[in-house]
């Protein structure tokens, strides 16, 4: 199993990079937002990989973090979903808005990504739903999604109303995003009220 690949970009097309470790080119598939991240040919580079093994093939996917490694395993977990529709969505969706997505059952934000339709969308934030969190993607990318200061606080006082995990995170994300990063904690409770009450 390779773990990640550390060595020279050598190479990018529309879908994947050429790294070269101690002159060998490994071809990975990537995702756009992995693409970008990697800076130019030349230069070094690191990638997380999965490797997938079929009956007839051998693959490399790479990703700039461990976040998006993580999401990809989880949503090559979901029927229908495979590698390339996975990096469709990693293109269209940084980890975080993914986690968001699911959190709140978004199923248009997910179907924003080429190939995936409103069924399969709706598959996928459905059957996620339960493992967003740090049991699922590692601590690291869990600190990426919860909230913090007040809009912890705003959750938490939505959780201890009788609101379910995932109905108080979108409730709160709608609010902050309304209201913008430096509201109140009264400002926050109210507004996400009347989104949950929606």
């Amino acid at each position: 199993m390779i773990a990640h690949l550390k060595g020279r970009l050598d190479a990018t097309g529309i879908d994947h990079a050429v790294i070269d470790v101690g002159g060998v080119g490994y071809l990975v598939g990537c995702s756009s937002r992995t693409l970008a991240a990697l800076g130019p040919v030349g230069e070094a580079a690191t990638l997380h990989c999965e490797m997938l093994v079929g009956e007839d093939f051998l693959r490399l996917v790479g990703f700039a973090g461990a976040a998006e490694r993580d999401w990809f395993r989880l949503l090559t977990g979901v029927q229908g979903v495979g590698a390339r529709v996975a990096l469709a969505i990693l293109s269209a969706l940084d980890p975080t808005e993914i986690a968001r997505a699911v959190a709140a059952q978004d199923k248009a934000t997910v179907a924003r990504a080429n190939g995936v339709g409103p069924k399969l969308a709706e598959r996928i934030v459905r059957e996620l739903k339960d493992k967003v969190g740090g049991v699922a993607l590692g601590p690291a990318a869990a600190a990426q999604i919860a909230p913090v200061g007040a809009a912890a606080d705003a959750a938490s006082a939505l959780l201890n109303l009788g609101f379910r995990p995932a109905e108080a995170a979108s409730a709160v994300a709608a609010a902050e995003e309304e209201l913008g990063p430096g509201a109140t904690l009264d400002a926050l409770v109210r507004l996400a009220l009347r989104k949950a009450a929606r």
